[in-house]
Protein backbone atom coordinates (compact mmCIF):
# COMPACT_ATOMS: atom_id res chain seq x y z
CA UNK A 1 0.00 0.00 0.00
CA UNK A 2 1.28 3.52 -0.94
CA UNK A 3 0.79 6.18 1.77
CA UNK A 4 2.36 9.38 1.43
CA UNK A 5 1.59 11.44 4.85
CA UNK A 6 1.61 10.47 8.17
CA UNK A 7 1.57 12.42 11.58
CA UNK A 8 3.62 10.91 14.61
CA UNK A 9 4.11 12.26 18.26
CA UNK A 10 7.67 12.13 19.38
CA UNK A 11 9.27 12.98 22.84
CA UNK A 12 12.91 12.86 23.86
CA UNK A 13 14.31 11.09 27.26
CA UNK A 14 14.95 13.55 30.07
CA UNK A 15 17.99 13.64 31.90
CA UNK A 16 19.10 11.89 35.06
CA UNK A 17 19.39 13.61 38.18
CA UNK A 18 22.99 14.51 39.64
CA UNK A 19 23.17 13.16 43.40
CA UNK A 20 24.45 14.48 46.74
CA UNK A 21 26.83 11.79 47.70
CA UNK A 22 29.77 11.34 49.88
CA UNK A 23 33.06 9.73 50.29
CA UNK A 24 33.21 6.88 52.49
CA UNK A 25 36.31 4.70 52.77
CA UNK A 26 38.13 3.58 55.85
CA UNK A 27 40.74 5.81 57.00
CA UNK A 28 39.52 8.45 55.63
CA UNK A 29 37.03 10.33 57.44
CA UNK A 30 36.54 13.23 55.32
CA UNK A 31 36.38 12.07 51.81
CA UNK A 32 34.58 15.01 50.07
CA UNK A 33 31.93 14.90 47.57
CA UNK A 34 31.36 12.33 45.26
CA UNK A 35 27.76 12.14 43.21
CA UNK A 36 28.10 12.14 39.94
CA UNK A 37 25.97 13.42 37.15
CA UNK A 38 23.02 12.24 35.28
CA UNK A 39 22.81 10.53 32.23
CA UNK A 40 21.58 12.21 29.03
CA UNK A 41 18.38 11.43 27.71
CA UNK A 42 17.51 9.98 24.71
CA UNK A 43 17.78 11.28 21.31
CA UNK A 44 14.97 10.83 18.07
CA UNK A 45 16.66 11.05 14.76
CA UNK A 46 15.21 10.84 11.43
CA UNK A 47 16.79 9.36 8.89
CA UNK A 48 16.43 9.23 4.98
CA UNK A 49 16.52 5.71 3.27
CA UNK A 50 16.92 4.80 -0.35
CA UNK A 51 15.33 1.22 0.96
CA UNK A 52 11.76 2.73 1.46
CA UNK A 53 9.23 3.82 -0.86
CA UNK A 54 6.28 4.46 1.70
CA UNK A 55 5.12 5.68 4.70
CA UNK A 56 3.38 2.55 5.36
CA UNK A 57 5.04 1.77 8.52
CA UNK A 58 3.64 5.25 10.31
CA UNK A 59 -0.28 3.71 10.17
CA UNK A 60 0.75 1.26 12.92
CA UNK A 61 3.33 3.03 14.70
CA UNK A 62 2.47 6.76 15.63
CA UNK A 63 4.49 7.22 18.59
CA UNK A 64 8.07 7.38 19.63
CA UNK A 65 9.36 8.12 22.80
CA UNK A 66 12.78 7.49 24.08
CA UNK A 67 13.71 6.43 27.59
CA UNK A 68 15.21 8.92 30.17
CA UNK A 69 19.00 9.23 31.19
CA UNK A 70 19.76 7.43 34.87
CA UNK A 71 20.90 9.14 37.99
CA UNK A 72 24.38 9.25 38.96
CA UNK A 73 26.02 7.71 41.41
CA UNK A 74 28.77 7.90 44.13
CA UNK A 75 32.21 7.32 43.58
CA UNK A 76 31.86 10.12 41.26
CA UNK A 77 29.92 7.67 38.57
CA UNK A 78 28.06 9.12 35.89
CA UNK A 79 24.58 7.98 35.41
CA UNK A 80 23.59 5.44 31.98
CA UNK A 81 22.78 7.54 28.97
CA UNK A 82 19.46 6.64 27.25
CA UNK A 83 19.62 4.80 23.90
CA UNK A 84 18.47 7.34 20.69
CA UNK A 85 15.62 6.27 18.86
CA UNK A 86 15.89 6.52 15.33
CA UNK A 87 13.19 6.71 12.90
CA UNK A 88 13.90 5.71 9.03
CA UNK A 89 11.84 7.11 6.27
CA UNK A 90 12.02 7.38 2.61
CA UNK A 91 14.31 9.98 0.65
CA UNK A 92 12.14 12.75 -0.50
CA UNK A 93 10.40 13.06 3.00
CA UNK A 94 9.37 16.62 4.45
CA UNK A 95 9.41 16.95 8.19
CA UNK A 96 6.98 19.54 9.66
CA UNK A 97 5.53 21.22 12.43
CA UNK A 98 2.06 19.64 12.74
CA UNK A 99 0.49 21.89 14.38
CA UNK A 100 1.85 25.66 12.39
CA UNK A 101 2.73 23.80 8.93
CA UNK A 102 6.20 24.79 9.33
CA UNK A 103 8.81 22.78 7.08
CA UNK A 104 11.22 21.89 9.39
CA UNK A 105 13.52 19.84 7.24
CA UNK A 106 13.99 17.95 3.34
CA UNK A 107 15.54 14.73 3.69
CA UNK A 108 16.44 13.76 -0.25
CA UNK A 109 19.98 12.12 0.32
CA UNK A 110 20.35 8.38 1.56
CA UNK A 111 21.79 8.51 5.20
CA UNK A 112 20.88 11.79 5.97
CA UNK A 113 20.27 12.51 9.83
CA UNK A 114 18.47 14.99 11.75
CA UNK A 115 17.24 15.21 15.69
CA UNK A 116 13.97 16.18 15.87
CA UNK A 117 13.92 16.31 19.53
CA UNK A 118 17.29 16.12 21.67
CA UNK A 119 17.36 14.45 24.89
CA UNK A 120 17.80 16.51 27.83
CA UNK A 121 21.16 16.67 29.50
CA UNK A 122 21.85 15.13 32.89
CA UNK A 123 22.15 17.02 35.91
CA UNK A 124 25.25 17.55 38.17
CA UNK A 125 26.28 15.84 40.88
CA UNK A 126 27.72 17.57 44.07
CA UNK A 127 31.35 16.64 43.29
CA UNK A 128 30.65 19.09 39.97
CA UNK A 129 30.26 22.57 42.59
CA UNK A 130 33.26 21.62 45.10
CA UNK A 131 35.60 24.58 45.50
CA UNK A 132 38.42 25.82 47.55
CA UNK A 133 36.17 27.72 49.57
CA UNK A 134 33.03 24.83 49.43
CA UNK A 135 35.08 21.69 49.64
CA UNK A 136 31.27 19.89 50.98
CA UNK A 137 28.81 21.29 48.76
CA UNK A 138 25.09 19.94 49.21
CA UNK A 139 23.36 21.02 46.18
CA UNK A 140 22.89 19.20 42.84
CA UNK A 141 20.74 19.37 39.47
CA UNK A 142 17.99 17.84 38.48
CA UNK A 143 18.39 16.44 35.04
CA UNK A 144 17.27 18.75 31.45
CA UNK A 145 13.80 17.23 30.39
CA UNK A 146 12.64 15.76 27.47
CA UNK A 147 10.89 17.62 24.58
CA UNK A 148 7.43 16.26 23.06
CA UNK A 149 5.97 17.82 20.01
CA UNK A 150 3.54 16.37 16.64
CA UNK A 151 5.47 16.31 13.43
CA UNK A 152 4.24 15.50 10.05
CA UNK A 153 5.77 13.59 7.30
CA UNK A 154 5.38 13.84 3.65
CA UNK A 155 6.85 12.16 0.71
CA UNK A 156 7.64 13.79 -2.75
CA UNK A 157 8.49 11.27 -4.87
CA UNK A 158 12.02 11.88 -6.08
CA UNK A 159 11.69 11.61 -10.39
CA UNK A 160 13.12 13.45 -13.39
CA UNK A 161 10.23 13.65 -15.29
CA UNK A 162 6.78 14.01 -14.35
CA UNK A 163 3.58 12.61 -16.42
CA UNK A 164 0.25 14.70 -15.78
CA UNK A 165 -2.95 14.57 -17.63
CA UNK A 166 -6.50 14.38 -17.28
CA UNK A 167 -7.88 10.52 -16.44
CA UNK A 168 -7.31 7.78 -19.10
CA UNK A 169 -4.68 9.83 -21.03
CA UNK A 170 -2.50 7.19 -21.40
CA UNK A 171 0.05 7.75 -18.98
CA UNK A 172 0.19 3.92 -17.13
CA UNK A 173 0.37 2.49 -20.87
CA UNK A 174 3.37 5.05 -22.08
CA UNK A 175 5.42 4.42 -18.90
CA UNK A 176 4.83 0.83 -18.82
CA UNK A 177 6.09 0.98 -22.28
CA UNK A 178 9.17 3.00 -22.18
CA UNK A 179 10.17 1.40 -18.61
CA UNK A 180 9.74 -1.54 -16.38
CA UNK A 181 6.98 -0.31 -14.37
CA UNK A 182 3.66 -2.86 -14.77
CA UNK A 183 1.34 0.20 -13.48
CA UNK A 184 -2.43 -1.05 -13.46
CA UNK A 185 -3.85 -0.10 -16.92
CA UNK A 186 -7.77 0.33 -18.05
CA UNK A 187 -10.03 1.77 -20.27
CA UNK A 188 -11.67 3.82 -17.67
CA UNK A 189 -11.02 6.80 -15.55
CA UNK A 190 -9.04 6.82 -12.53
CA UNK A 191 -7.29 3.88 -13.36
CA UNK A 192 -4.21 4.82 -11.48
CA UNK A 193 -5.26 5.37 -7.61
CA UNK A 194 -0.84 6.03 -6.52
CA UNK A 195 1.96 7.36 -8.21
CA UNK A 196 4.15 4.85 -10.34
CA UNK A 197 8.06 5.54 -10.76
CA UNK A 198 9.52 3.70 -13.82
CA UNK A 199 13.40 3.88 -14.56
CA UNK A 200 14.14 4.55 -18.54
CA UNK A 201 16.95 3.69 -19.60
CA UNK A 202 17.97 5.78 -22.54
CA UNK A 203 21.53 4.77 -23.92
CA UNK A 204 24.01 2.94 -22.02
CA UNK A 205 24.94 4.26 -18.71
CA UNK A 206 22.21 6.85 -19.82
CA UNK A 207 18.81 6.69 -17.58
CA UNK A 208 16.37 8.80 -15.60
CA UNK A 209 13.50 8.39 -13.64
CA UNK A 210 9.67 8.86 -15.09
CA UNK A 211 6.76 9.41 -12.21
CA UNK A 212 2.91 8.61 -13.24
CA UNK A 213 0.65 10.62 -11.11
CA UNK A 214 -3.39 9.91 -10.85
CA UNK A 215 -5.05 12.04 -13.35
CA UNK A 216 -6.08 15.29 -12.93
CA UNK A 217 -9.05 17.02 -14.07
CA UNK A 218 -10.51 21.14 -13.98
CA UNK A 219 -11.00 22.20 -10.05
CA UNK A 220 -7.94 19.57 -8.91
CA UNK A 221 -6.05 22.05 -6.57
CA UNK A 222 -9.92 22.33 -4.95
CA UNK A 223 -9.70 18.86 -3.99
CA UNK A 224 -12.29 17.97 -6.85
CA UNK A 225 -11.18 14.25 -8.46
CA UNK A 226 -8.41 12.84 -6.72
CA UNK A 227 -7.40 16.44 -5.72
CA UNK A 228 -4.13 17.69 -4.86
CA UNK A 229 -3.48 14.14 -3.25
CA UNK A 230 -1.16 13.19 -5.50
CA UNK A 231 0.22 16.94 -7.47
CA UNK A 232 2.91 17.25 -4.27
CA UNK A 233 5.01 14.52 -6.11
CA UNK A 234 5.80 16.03 -9.47
CA UNK A 235 7.09 19.80 -7.15
CA UNK A 236 10.45 17.71 -7.45
CA UNK A 237 10.40 16.55 -11.13
CA UNK A 238 12.83 18.42 -13.64
CA UNK A 239 10.59 17.75 -16.37
CA UNK A 240 6.78 18.02 -17.15
CA UNK A 241 5.47 16.08 -20.52
CA UNK A 242 1.97 16.65 -20.77
CA UNK A 243 -0.19 14.04 -22.38
CA UNK A 244 -3.46 15.06 -23.97
CA UNK A 245 -6.00 12.57 -26.49
CA UNK A 246 -5.64 13.01 -30.10
CA UNK A 247 -9.62 13.01 -30.37
CA UNK A 248 -10.11 16.01 -27.68
CA UNK A 249 -12.44 18.40 -29.19
CA UNK A 250 -9.44 21.42 -28.18
CA UNK A 251 -5.94 20.02 -27.53
CA UNK A 252 -4.39 23.60 -26.54
CA UNK A 253 -7.83 24.44 -24.37
CA UNK A 254 -6.50 20.69 -22.36
CA UNK A 255 -3.15 22.24 -22.27
CA UNK A 256 -3.99 25.37 -20.67
CA UNK A 257 -6.37 23.59 -18.28
CA UNK A 258 -3.51 21.14 -16.77
CA UNK A 259 -1.06 24.03 -16.84
CA UNK A 260 -3.48 26.15 -14.77
CA UNK A 261 -4.13 23.38 -11.99
CA UNK A 262 -0.56 22.90 -11.52
CA UNK A 263 -0.34 26.63 -11.24
CA UNK A 264 -3.28 26.80 -8.47
CA UNK A 265 -1.24 24.16 -6.61
CA UNK A 266 2.17 25.55 -7.11
CA UNK A 267 2.93 28.32 -9.46
CA UNK A 268 6.10 27.55 -10.10
CA UNK A 269 5.28 23.96 -11.90
CA UNK A 270 4.42 25.40 -14.96
CA UNK A 271 7.83 27.29 -15.58
CA UNK A 272 9.54 23.69 -15.40
CA UNK A 273 10.76 22.85 -19.04
CA UNK A 274 7.70 20.99 -20.49
CA UNK A 275 6.98 18.76 -23.74
CA UNK A 276 3.30 17.73 -25.05
CA UNK A 277 2.79 14.24 -25.88
CA UNK A 278 -0.34 13.93 -28.16
CA UNK A 279 -1.70 10.18 -26.98
CA UNK A 280 -3.56 7.29 -28.80
CA UNK A 281 -2.36 8.41 -32.23
CA UNK A 282 -3.00 4.37 -33.51
CA UNK A 283 -6.86 5.98 -33.63
CA UNK A 284 -6.48 9.16 -35.30
CA UNK A 285 -7.24 9.44 -39.53
CA UNK A 286 -4.65 11.08 -41.74
CA UNK A 287 -6.84 14.10 -41.50
CA UNK A 288 -6.74 14.62 -37.69
CA UNK A 289 -2.70 13.70 -37.61
CA UNK A 290 -2.44 16.44 -40.40
CA UNK A 291 -4.69 19.01 -37.73
CA UNK A 292 -2.62 17.86 -34.72
CA UNK A 293 0.57 18.53 -36.19
CA UNK A 294 -0.88 22.61 -36.75
CA UNK A 295 -1.50 23.46 -33.22
CA UNK A 296 1.23 25.50 -31.01
CA UNK A 297 1.23 24.72 -27.29
CA UNK A 298 3.99 27.80 -26.66
CA UNK A 299 7.34 28.76 -27.53
CA UNK A 300 9.99 26.45 -26.69
CA UNK A 301 7.20 23.52 -26.22
CA UNK A 302 8.16 20.81 -28.11
CA UNK A 303 5.06 18.48 -29.29
CA UNK A 304 5.28 14.76 -29.60
CA UNK A 305 2.40 12.45 -31.61
CA UNK A 306 2.66 9.01 -30.13
CA UNK A 307 0.76 5.90 -29.52
CA UNK A 308 1.96 3.81 -26.71
CA UNK A 309 -0.03 1.07 -28.01
CA UNK A 310 2.15 0.49 -31.67
CA UNK A 311 5.26 2.39 -30.35
CA UNK A 312 5.27 5.47 -33.16
CA UNK A 313 6.72 8.25 -31.46
CA UNK A 314 7.79 6.77 -28.43
CA UNK A 315 11.72 6.73 -29.27
CA UNK A 316 11.55 10.31 -30.45
CA UNK A 317 9.60 11.58 -27.44
CA UNK A 318 12.13 9.08 -25.27
CA UNK A 319 15.07 11.11 -26.65
CA UNK A 320 13.51 14.77 -26.43
CA UNK A 321 13.28 14.03 -22.17
CA UNK A 322 16.63 13.31 -21.93
CA UNK A 323 17.72 16.64 -23.95
CA UNK A 324 15.20 18.58 -21.98
CA UNK A 325 17.07 17.17 -18.56
CA UNK A 326 20.80 17.63 -20.26
CA UNK A 327 19.56 21.42 -20.78
CA UNK A 328 17.91 21.73 -17.04
CA UNK A 329 21.24 20.43 -15.87
CA UNK A 330 23.72 22.73 -18.11
CA UNK A 331 21.18 25.83 -16.65
CA UNK A 332 22.09 24.83 -13.40
CA UNK A 333 25.22 24.44 -13.76
CA UNK A 334 25.68 27.90 -15.76
CA UNK A 335 23.75 29.50 -12.89
CA UNK A 336 24.15 28.52 -9.21
CA UNK A 337 21.13 30.30 -8.16
CA UNK A 338 18.59 28.38 -9.64
CA UNK A 339 19.52 25.43 -7.47
CA UNK A 340 16.93 24.56 -4.87
CA UNK A 341 17.98 24.99 -1.07
CA UNK A 342 17.80 21.95 0.94
CA UNK A 343 19.02 21.91 4.56
CA UNK A 344 20.12 18.41 5.76
CA UNK A 345 21.13 17.38 9.16
CA UNK A 346 20.55 20.80 10.83
CA UNK A 347 19.83 19.98 15.04
CA UNK A 348 15.86 21.11 15.35
CA UNK A 349 14.43 23.39 17.82
CA UNK A 350 11.67 22.09 19.58
CA UNK A 351 8.27 24.33 19.03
Amino acid sequence: MFIDSAKIFVRSGSGGNGIIHWRREKYVPKGGPDGGNGGKGGDIIIRAEKQLTTLLDFRYKRRYIAQNGNAGEGSNKEGRSAENILIKVPCGTIVKNALSGEVLVDLVKHGTEVIVAKGGRGGKGNSEFATSTNQAPRICTPGEEGKDFNLELELKLLADIGLVGFPNAGKSTLISKISAAKPKIADYPFTTLVPNLGMVYFQEGKSFVVADIPGLIAGAHEGRGLGIQFLRHIERTKVLVYLIECTSDDLKNDFATLANELKAFNKDLPKKPTIVAVTKLDIADEALRKAIKKVKFGRGISTHLISAVTGEGLNDLVTSMWKALEKKKESRKADPEKRSTVYFGIPLTPF
